[in-house]
């Protein structure tokens, strides 16, 4: 925390004497939010803030006519940033060969009403992150989906959240290796 405030407070000091331009994926700055923003969805992701208890269950191999599961447990911790237009969660997987961390990262997009979920996963932090899958809740089912590679094939996968409840939630993984006309929960 101190080094965070240290780095912070000297690249206040360099900004405010013009050493250091604006820090964006590019020196433009973004454009304003309009002011008809469709804030409808803004809150999907609010019954997820705390800590969680997971247990996980995915099958060993992805399509690949596999039918064995591994079941292990975990830990999610999530919390809002941007005044609720993001929020990040801290995973601890405990898988049987062993523990590693991930980090899921969420973005609402106002103009579309959709959220943008994206992994990174500890095993791998500077591999290059999965196209984010997109999405929103209707009628308390959450579907988010995206274009991707397994085996260097072509995919569709499927976020689903469901089952909510103040102290429960459920979350599967699904890829389709056919433009979505079938699916296998993983």
């Amino acid at each position: 925390m101190k080094n965070v405030s240290a780095g912070l407070a000297a690249a206040t000091l360099a900004a405010a004497s013009g050493l250091v331009a604006q820090a964006y994926g590019n020196v433009d700055a973004p454009p304003p939010m309009q002011a008809a923003a469709d804030v409808s969805h803004l809150h999907d992701f609010d019954f997820l803030v705390g800590e969680w208890r997971v247990h996980h269950r995915r099958l060993k191999e992805r399509l690949a006519d596999n039918h064995e599961w591994v079941e292990f447990e975990g830990t999610c911790a999530m919390r809002k940033l941007m005044d609720g237009w993001s929020n990040v969660d801290d995973n601890v997987l405990d898988m049987p060969g062993g523990a590693y961390r991930a980090v899921g990262l969420r973005a609402y997009d106002p103009k579309t009403a959709q959220w943008a979920i994206w992994w990174l996963d500890g095993r791998n932090p500077f591999g290059e992150l999965d196209p984010p899958v997109k999405g929103r809740f209707t009628d308390g089912v959450g579907n988010f989906y995206a274009e991707t590679t397994l085996r260097g094939k072509a995919i569709r996968m499927r976020f689903t959240w469901s089952h909510i409840t103040p102290t429960t939630a459920q979350w599967e993984q699904a890829f389709s290796p056919d433009g979505g006309k079938t699916w296998e929960m993983n």
